[in-house]
């Protein structure tokens, strides 16, 4: 079945459109369904100012659908999957927003460690958004939070919003395997788990200052010795020794 947006059956009349160049501003005439053309004036190859592709970024068929997907989309397309998984975290979590602020800083962190750290940022902010997304079910069933129930109840609710918005196997496959031990790390840990856990310590030791604060010499020996990348603990000192 071919997606509505994409079936000329569907189109109206605007499903054929102008728009200029922005190298030469020469007009270029575009079908709805175009990912990109090529300006006949100049030669510049462009993309549809007027194509949605925010599906592209999670859907396993975006390729089948709109063609070749053009290098500026695949640029974009784990920022495009952040925001859907992120949005999904909210819905999840309904009202509960001590969670979802607690996961959306966690992400937040975990954002900038990634950009220093050159980890997978598509695995660490999804990672982010969801790793506590078990919390729920372990206060339904255990009647706790305690982290051994959220590590065992968060990856099959993660591998069933990954798996229904068509996130790529491999992806669900370690974001999964983050969020079922994400406060225990192992013996050998791979860089995206270490971002993620740094910059969730960074917003739990954020909360527990604000409910019984450390002195600033026990929180720095804290942070030299319980942090795992250089960035997560640099960000960690500008954040919280002051």
């Amino acid at each position: 079945m071919k997606c509505p947006g994409q079936d000329s059956r569907f189109w109206k009349p605007d499903a054929i459109f102008e728009t200029k160049c922005p190298q030469c501003g020469a007009a270029v005439e575009f079908f709805k369904d175009e990912a990109t053309r090529r300006c006949k004036k100049c030669g510049y190859k462009f993309v549809n100012p007027k194509m949605d592709f925010g599906c592209a970024a999670y859907c396993k068929y975006a390729e089948q659908c709109i063609g070749n997907l053009p290098p500026e989309l695949l640029a974009k397309r784990d920022d495009l999957l952040k925001d859907r998984v992120a949005i999904e975290m909210k819905r999840y979590f309904g009202r509960d927003f001590k969670r979802i602020g607690h996961a959306v800083e966690v992400a937040r962190y975990a954002e900038q460690i990634v950009k220093e750290e050159d980890g997978d940022p598509a695995v660490v902010l999804l990672s982010a958004f969801l790793h506590d997304i078990g919390i729920k079910n372990a206060e339904k069933k255990y009647n706790s939070n305690d982290a051994r129930y959220q590590e065992q109840e968060g990856p099959p609710v993660a591998l069933e919003i990954l798996t229904r918005i068509g996130v790529r196997e491999e992806l669900i496959v370690e974001v999964c395997d983050i969020i079922g031990h994400h406060h225990h790390p192992r013996d050998e840990e791979t860089l995206n788990f270490k971002i993620l856990f740094d910059a969730d310590l960074i917003v739990n030791l954020k909360e527990k200052q604000k409910e019984k604060p450390l002195d600033q010499e026990k929180l720095t020996t804290v942070i030299e010795e319980s942090f795992f990348t250089d960035a997560g603990k640099r960000l960690a000192k500008n954040t919280l020794v002051h």
